[in-house]
């Protein structure tokens, strides 16, 4: 049974929000899900499951989760060839050109590990509904079949 992980920095409960489509939509297909609030996370955790995904928020102009900085340069350090990776989060539009720009950012760390990407990077406006759910199940499904090649 193929395994994942989901790690998510949220202040608003927006992202955990993400978080918790995105787990429930690995457990309805069948793998073992785990998901950990990135302050209680060890990246190198990342090694031993197949699919990494990270659910970070953007803080202010552009910034990483303040509790998840560690985590970030952790990650760096990796070597996850082997792995598929996926990142998601929610953002708000009114940051223009910052909008969910730590969900780009933890993308582009987790490719320098190797890592493969699974599927398009997810950016939520504000709290998942509707289409956004939509969207989330169909990231989860495409990582999902990027791990079964």
């Amino acid at each position: 049974m193929a395994t994942a992980k989901v790690i998510f920095a949220t202040i608003t409960g927006n992202n955990e929000d993400v978080a918790d489509i995105i787990t429930e939509k690995f457990e309805a297909l069948g793998l073992d899900v785990t998901q950990e609030e990135i302050s209680q996370a060890d990246a190198t955790e990342f090694e031993s499951v197949d699919i990494c995904v990270v659910v970070p928020y953007t803080y202010d102009e552009g910034a990483l989760p303040e509790e998840g900085l560690d985590f970030f340069d952790d990650l760096q350090e990796l070597d996850l060839t082997g792995k598929i990776y996926g990142c998601a989060g929610s953002g708000d539009t009114f940051y223009e050109d910052d909008y969910c720009r730590a969900v780009t950012d933890f993308s582009a760390a987790l490719q320098k590990t190797g890592a493969t990407k699974g599927a398009e990077d997810v950016f939520v406006n504000l709290a998942p509904e509707g289409d956004d759910i939509t969207h989330l199940d169909a990231f989860v499904e495409q990582l999902v079949a990027a791990q079964a090649k």
